[in-house]
């Protein structure tokens, strides 16, 4: 028998990682302060009428431009191997997998972030995702971005979490809001657990909550961040709000545990289901 298969979602910045993921050294290498950038950049974008992400993508480009710095696809994926995960998260995937497993569930981790896909590439943990689905750069002869390839904002999200669902691929646009029966798709969402923090996560969270699945708003332990989890949590926005503490025993280890024990039992019932009717039927 196939193991059933489940799909755990998850943002990036501030949900695995502890800031966001150009803070760590992209930023400083462009010779500002992430706060100072981020600043400056949003400013832009508001003074020009852009989309905030958009806008940011826009803003690297020029700095880098100013500044002599070559972002190259390699400079960028160097920048991943400098990121900080929230404790635990580096064993996380390999700990779940197993429990799954135990399970006769097929865990598949997916990353859908307004990050960059070339720093995700870097990286520490990417060997453990299926798939990652991030914003990227289109690049010219020189190796430079000329173009965002990708923009992955509020309604992008949505977009890449349909196409977890339906089992379709990263390039798979003009299909992807056709019609698909419950039946035929690869991972209902009620097999889908998304793990999220800030705004931009808030309609996938209602999205695989509304379908029965689970969304997760996570927090950074001890700090102001919690309050805007409760909120969503009290808004009905997600099932969890949990410290961002990925160790084994802490909260968010024991709740996926007992979602995913919750899965392989309806499965189970489902199956011992269908034995039945067919007792019926003879």
């Amino acid at each position: 028998m196939k193991r059933t298969k489940v799909a755990l979602v998850y943002d990036f910045d501030e949900t695995l990682s502890t800031t966001y993921m150009q803070d760590y050294l992209l930023i400083p290498e462009l010779g500002m302060k992430p706060n100072d950038f981020w600043h400056e950049a949003n400013a832009w974008s508001a003074q020009n009428g852009v989309d905030q992400v958009t806008g940011s993508m826009y803003y690297f480009t020029k700095l880098a431009k100013e500044r002599g710095f070559h972002l190259t696809k390699e400079n960028l994926s160097y920048c991943g191997a400098f990121i900080v995960f929230f404790k635990g998260v580096e064993e996380w995937f390999e700990r779940i997998n197993k429990y799954g497993k135990f399970l006769d569930l097929d865990i598949e981790h997916y990353i859908v972030s307004s990050g960059y896909e070339e720093i995700i590439e870097g990286c520490g943990i990417r060997r453990f995702f299926k798939d990652v689905y991030g914003c990227a750069f289109a690049y010219g002869d020189d190796g430079l971005p000329v173009w965002p390839a990708r923009v992955v904002n509020y309604s992008g999200k949505v977009q890449y979490l349909s196409k977890i669902n339906k089992g379709l691929g990263k390039f798979d646009d003009k299909i992807v809001n056709e019609y698909m029966p419950d039946e035929e798709r690869r991972i209902p969402y009620t097999r889908i657990i998304y793990f999220g923090d800030g705004m931009t996560d808030i309609p996938s969270m209602k999205m695989v909550k509304n379908h029965g699945g689970t969304a997760i708003a996570v927090y950074k332990p001890h700090s102001h961040h919690k309050s805007k989890a409760i909120k969503l949590l009290k808004d009905n926005r997600v099932n969890f709000a949990l410290a961002a503490d990925y160790r084994s025993g802490k909260e968010i280890d024991s709740v996926v545990k007992t979602i995913l024990n919750k899965i392989a039992t309806e499965r189970d019932l489902d199956i011992l289901k269908k034995k039945e009717d067919k007792k019926k039927q003879g």
